[in-house]
């Protein structure tokens, strides 16, 4: 399909961007509760929740309407049905704003009477949007549903880059709901996903728009909340140090921990506290999908699992592995002593090449915790995050040092700050991104969440999330608390893509 010129866009005189997100809000499909007030105000001054119950608020005028929902596969629903009010509330309250909001009329009359844009216009303008609006333009009308869908077949043209979101639960919604905390739009969209409840799970790990979950058998899933796809990772006891034990029926009812001085009895709830320690999901070039790569207790060994397989494949002998990261086709893992190790997962047999078996300086568990992370420019960071132990005995993060690994000197360079740059930590896969080109997130700063070794023994307390300004040393709140504090908030990246799973059969 021809690309087309922004000069072409503005062309066509009937086109006017600054009412784009009026007319996404005539959006009558996707479930969603879009709300046509101005994004939420930055938390230094009096804000406003969009979680579900109209007394949970940030200020106290207007009303708001209810928070939006992203509902798993709606999308398909666009291909396959006209665009439907789907819940009877959600029509009361189209109605009446349009009644009270003249600005939301002249979206509708603009849409009904506008001439129709191009379908390969329409195509380029959806490529550009962050993913909740790209979504709700798909059920404006027919025109805008069939770019929706012809750019939702052809996802490579979907190149806008996604900003990180807050995904956690709150109190406020139901057991198999979690909230996605928009940094972009400064609002809250509520997402309904599959079982088992998201209340009953463990956040072990997220990367590419994928979640890494446990649930209460211990068993792991990937979860795109998104999408609503579910996939069962291979079972736990297919990880050599787990044994399980059987009822009289034949039913798993315990698990044997294995090491090697001992072995521990665990219910099938509990194995997760002592189990699973971090979880990467990396692109796998080779089959077009994705591999999951484990970090386990009790000495902190690599597993690595492709979608699809049966069974988790232990790594070559090393242990105290404390980060992972992909990069030019390799795996590369750090210990806490400052090793680094490549393993090649491409081939039938796996490998581990030493790069560097200690680094300068490096980053050790009296330090605080240590982050790696590769910069939009290349360069291999590192990152030590410091944090005090409050009045209360909780620790909160007080400090953010960053290095670059000089990989021919084997030692790392204390940087002067991020300069341009933002960076996300916590139990996600850590990211490095252009302030330049995400321009709703603040430059030279960290934006962290929760991520004690042994979170889930303090289920109840408060997380320690936030974001810390590295030219001043300031700290701020991302927003007035909105989450439950179990399971512990985590930092994701939406993504639209699903994986072919027949592939697999």
């Amino acid at each position: 399909m021809e690309a087309c010129s922004v000069a072409r866009i503005m062309s066509l005189g009937h086109l006017d961007l600054t009412i784009l997100h009026k007319l996404l809000a005539l959006s009558p499909g996707s479930h969603m509760k879009f709300r046509i007030d101005p994004p939420l105000v930055e938390t230094e001054t009096e804000t406003e929740t969009v979680v579900q119950d109209s007394h949970r608020k940030f200020r106290k005028d207007p009303p708001l309407m209810e928070a939006e929902t992203v509902v798993p596969n709606s999308y398909r629903k666009f291909r396959k049905e006209p665009p439907l009010m789907e819940t009877r509330t959600l029509v009361q309250i189209s109605d009446r704003k349009f009644r009270e909001d003249p600005s939301l009329m002249e979206a509708e009359t603009m849409v009904q009477n506008s001439p129709e844009l191009p379908l390969d216009v329409l195509i380029d303008i959806f490529a550009q949007l962050e993913i909740p609006d790209f979504i709700r333009a798909g059920s404006v009308c027919s025109a805008w549903r069939s770019a929706y869908t012809i750019l939702h077949s052809q996802i490579e043209q979907y190149k806008r880059r996604q900003t990180p979101c807050l995904l956690y639960t709150s109190e406020s919604v139901a057991d198999n709901v979690a909230c996605l905390y928009s940094l972009a739009e400064k609002r809250v969209y509520n997402i309904t996903l599959p079982d088992p409840p998201i209340r009953s799970r463990y956040l072990i790990g997220s990367s590419h728009g994928w979640l890494v979950t446990a649930d209460d058998k211990s068993e792991l899933h990937l979860l795109n909340p998104i999408t609503g796809q579910q996939i069962a990772l291979p079972p736990v006891i297919t990880i050599e140090h787990v044994k399980p034990i059987l009822d009289d029926a034949g039913a798993i009812s315990k698990y044997e921990l294995w090491d090697d001085l001992d072995v521990e009895i665990h219910d099938l709830d509990k194995l997760r506290d002592c189990l699973y320690f971090r979880a990467f999901v990396f692109p796998d070039p080779s089959t077009g999908s994705y591999i999951v790569v484990l970090i386990i207790f009790p000495y902190r060994q690599l597993l690595f699992a492709r979608v699809g397989d049966c069974k988790w494949t232990l790594l070559p002998p090393g242990e105290d592995y404390e980060q992972c990261i992909h990069m030019d086709g390799l795996l590369y893992a750090f210990t806490r002593t400052g090793q680094i190790d490549a393993f090649d997962l491409t081939g039938p047999t796996f490998t581990r090449n030493v790069i560097a078996d200690e680094m300068e300086n490096h980053i050790s568990g009296m330090d605080g915790l240590m982050y790696v992370v590769q910069a939009p420019c290349g360069d291999l960071l590192q990152v030590c995050r410091g944090a005090e132990v409050t009045e209360d005995i909780l620790v909160e993060t007080d400090k953010i040092m960053v290095y670059k690994a000089d990989m021919s000197a084997k030692k790392l360079v204390k940087m002067n700050g991020l300069h341009d740059h933002v960076l996300f930590l916590g139990r996600s896969q850590s990211q490095c991104l252009s302030a330049e080109q995400y321009p709703q997130l603040k430059t030279n700063c960290v934006y962290f969440t929760d991520d004690d070794t042994y979170i889930s023994r303090y289920k109840n307390d408060r997380r320690d999330i936030g974001i810390l300004n590295l030219e001043n040393g300031g700290r701020e709140e991302i927003a007035s608390k909105l989450w439950c504090n179990w399971p512990n908030p985590i930092w994701i990246t939406p993504n639209i893509t699903r994986m072919n799973m027949g592939v697999y059969k």
